[in-house]
């Protein structure tokens, strides 16, 4: 006789796969929410648990480095629906049969790859989203980089005094620096190992694929809130993203909107900008965001995946040092960030969390950390916009 907490599941996949069917944005997401609480709550051991997360998954990140290294995603692809037998992989791969035999059983077994009727190996959709550069290089960053980093957290648990690490002293390590035996900040690491950045960029644009955007239809009121709004009388500047890197959410915002009013310009440090991409429908200006804003009275300024990265001492100089080019009342502020539910916790927000503790003994913030930290800077929170379809909210705020 199931459970009535496993009847409340099985009914909790049946709505999501409504939705699913109906493409409902956030729709896959809930019904995998619901999968995994099915497994780990009602249908698993303690000891499959640990074989599952322990074994089978820690295996995975070397044996995909392997697949990317020898480009077994991209030959099975080629291969089409007839698939290639271990035999003939090892014979492209120059591995040893039997040793590879092992990898492409565990790839199967965890459902990365599939297999013909015949008894061949084959590509599935998943594997063939593997073969794309931005997958194979988020796949070497994460078992190159974040593994290590991961590896640092139980030491720096150990070192932690009982405060938080906004505040401890510098000479607490935090687990990047446990991890990869070194004393550089992140940022600083990833510059002097170039082809890590190279991987880290690609890593984020991964991460972002197929997601819903903040200026997206259905989510924040970009017509609404800032083009209806727009006053080129107080400024000709629509929009400005600070630190916003290439300019990827520029050139999808004019993709959009391409009537928008008014100016859109991004910013970032001099080494970013000169990478960035090039396109007549945005400006790009050098800032750095820990000194005051050059743009007065633009009608927002974006911020996106920017104040994760510090802590609330340097959150706060970056907010600071935004609110006098900011006009009362005009001026929104547009943080797009994950905001970490304490009531139901998502695992989107929860791992993101755990990466920004392990690379950069950083964190996301719950709603309420959000508003004290605007508050502290001198603003007021007009509304926290979330989707279904997004890890990441819109935190707007105005000068208080």
């Amino acid at each position: 006789m199931p459970s009535p907490q496993l009847v409340a599941l099985l009914q909790r996949i049946d709505k999501a796969k409504e939705a699913c069917l109906a493409d409902e944005h956030g729709a896959f997401k809930a019904l995998q929410d619901a999968a995994r609480a099915i497994l780990t709550e009602e249908t698993e051991k303690p000891s499959d648990f640990i074989q599952r997360v322990q074994w089978a998954e820690s295996a995975l990140s070397p044996i995909l480095a392997v697949a990317v290294e020898f480009k077994l995603f991209q030959q099975l692809r080629d291969a089409g629906d007839q698939g290639l037998s271990s035999a003939a992989l090892a014979s492209k791969t120059k591995i040893d049969q039997k040793e590879l035999l092992r990898i492409l059983l565990h790839l199967k077994s965890t459902n990365v790859i599939g297999m013909t009727r015949e008894g061949s190996f084959c590509s599935t959709r998943l594997s063939n989203s593997l073969a794309e550069p931005r997958f194979q290089e988020s796949i070497m960053y994460c078992h190159y980089v974040t593994r290590q980093a991961f590896n640092g957290i139980p030491e720096y648990f150990r070192r932690l005094p009982n405060q938080m690490p906004s505040t401890h002293p510098n000479g607490i390590a935090g687990p990047f620096k446990i991890g990869h035996n070194h004393n550089l900040e992140f940022f600083e690491w990833l510059r002097a190992n170039p082809p890590n950045e190279v991987r880290f960029a690609q890593f984020m644009q991964g991460y972002r694929a197929g997601n819903i955007n903040w200026y997206d239809p259905g989510f924040y009121a970009v017509k609404e809130r800032m083009l209806e709004r727009f006053d080129p009388t107080i400024s000709d500047t629509l929009l400005v993203d600070v630190g916003g890197g290439k300019g990827h959410d520029l050139c999808m915002f004019a993709d959009q909107y391409p009537d928008h009013p008014g100016k859109i310009v991004l910013q970032d440090q001099d080494t970013v900008i000169a990478e960035a991409i090039k396109d007549s429908r945005f400006e790009c200006s050098s800032h750095d965001f820990f000194t005051p804003q050059p743009i007065k009275n633009a009608k927002a300024y974006s911020l996106h995946s920017i104040l994760h990265d510090w802590s609330d001492a340097n959150a706060l100089k970056i907010l600071e040092n935004l609110k006098p080019a900011l006009r009362p009342g005009y001026s929104k502020v547009l943080i797009n960030e994950i905001v970490l539910s304490e009531e139901k916790p998502t695992l989107a927000a929860t791992s993101m969390d755990m990466m920004m503790l392990a690379h950069m003994d950083a964190r996301e913030r719950t709603d309420s950390e959000f508003r004290t930290l605007l508050e502290l800077a001198g603003y007021r929170v007009l509304d926290i916009v979330s989707n279904p379809g997004a890890a990441e909210s819109i935190i707007e705020a105005e000068l208080a």
